[in-house]
């Protein structure tokens, strides 16, 4: 089995599995002079939000560190930030000044500094054109395995996920964690109901009181607003897909976390550890504001498993769905990468996990998802912990 990909070598030791020029916006107002530069420009990604303006401060501090934690991914093989104006704790030279710390190129726009947003263009997409000439022509260099951050979520789970697409990310999980990886879990509010598998995976007591006070706070916060998540899980769509509670849902969705140790435990959008092993991020069940915190994290890759069927991409973490529903993948094949549907029909775990594998190596060696190849960005939202002001 395979305990290397080909990817591009970063200074801070990191290695990307695509090498993009990223027009990184610092606030709402700087979000079309990123999209028009990576329209123009080829291999050029626009990352934009409706935020960093009249945040609370540590909602801003929030926004700061997803950004910056986007530009530090080793995807971005080099990052200009775009700003409007000025908005202290978030400006776009405090969000690349954090950046420039990883060695890759960063250069800054500030559409009122450079006289309104016709020559802030002009600059950013000099720029672009610029760094995109200095990084392209960096080639594939063979990575050890180790260097992998495997993000892993899933979405519209059904009564298939926990017994077939949800165990195949688990046992790829435990193939990277044993090659000296990292496996980078989240989703919160799904843990609801998992607790004592928490307490049996994690390495010490001290972890798993952190994670156990991770979705004690989540549902406070959620009690606080009148409504028991206890009693709203699962949704809709799981309900219609045969589960039936909230600790089902929970243990079918904990079988991606595979056998391995839980080594440590992060907020949303900070950085893990360098330790090998599963590591849990404390972020909502909104699938886009919670890949968009593993991204931040540094992920490369993420497997996401879904019952009944997902499109979501995040723009620059790759994003690979599968499924184990034989009639979600004929009705959404067409943006799923691996069907394990066979499972259900005698083959093995150990098969159907080393074809996710191997799916997972091609993709970061530079084959296309299909969502990627349509260019289908929709999984970037940054989670917001408190109210416009």
């Amino acid at each position: 089995m395979r305990d290397y990909f080909y990817g591009y070598p970063r200074p801070d030791g990191q290695a990307g599995i695509r090498n993009y020029v990223l027009m990184l916006s610092g606030t709402l107002y700087a979000n079309p002079t990123c999209e028009r530069v990576a329209y123009m420009v080829q291999n050029t990604l626009a990352i934009v939000h409706p935020l960093g303006r009249c945040q609370i401060a540590p909602d801003l501090a929030q926004t700061k560190r997803t950004l910056v934690g986007h530009g530090l991914n080793p995807n971005a093989g080099a990052v200009i930030v775009v700003d409007h104006f000025k908005e202290q704790g978030c400006t776009a030279d405090e969000i690349a000044h954090e950046i420039a710390r990883s060695g890759k190129p960063v250069e800054v726009v500030n559409i009122r500094r450079e006289g309104g947003a016709v020559n802030a263009l002009a600059r950013a997409l000099r720029a672009a054109v610029e760094f995109q000439r200095r990084i392209s022509g960096q080639q594939r260099e063979r990575v050890p395995l180790s260097k992998l951050i495997y993000g892993i979520n899933c979405g519209t789970s059904d009564v298939t996920s926990g017994l077939s697409a949800n165990r195949c990310v688990g046992w790829v999980a435990d193939r990277i964690v044993e090659a000296g990886g990292r496996a980078l879990v989240a989703e919160t509010t799904e843990m609801m109901g998992g607790e004592a598998l928490i307490r049996a995976k994690a390495k010490t007591p001290e972890i798993a009181r952190k994670i156990l006070d991770m979705i004690d706070r989540m549902e406070q916060s959620i009690l606080a607003c009148g409504v028991d998540m206890r009693g709203s899980q699962p949704t809709g769509d799981n309900i219609a897909g045969g589960l039936s509670t909230i600790e089902e849902k929970a243990i079918g969705a904990m079988q991606k976390w595979g056998t391995k140790t839980i080594v440590g435990a992060v907020g949303y959008a900070e950085p893990i550890g360098p330790e090998p092993g599963v590591w849990v991020m404390d972020t909502p069940g909104h699938g886009g504001e919670s890949i968009t915190g593993i991204c931040a994290a540094g992920a490369q890759v993420m497997s996401f498993a879904t019952g009944g069927g997902h499109t979501i991409n995040h723009p620059l973490m790759i994003t690979m769905r599968l499924t184990g529903n034989r009639e979600s993948w004929k009705k959404m094949g067409d943006t799923m990468e691996v069907d394990v549907s066979d499972m259900f029909r005698g083959t093995s775990l150990d098969k159907a996990g080393e074809r996710l594998f191997n799916e997972v190596l091609d993709i970061c060696n530079g084959k296309m998802t299909k969502a990627e190849a349509m260019r289908e960005f929709n999984g970037f939202a940054i989670n917001r912990c408190g109210p416009s002001v």
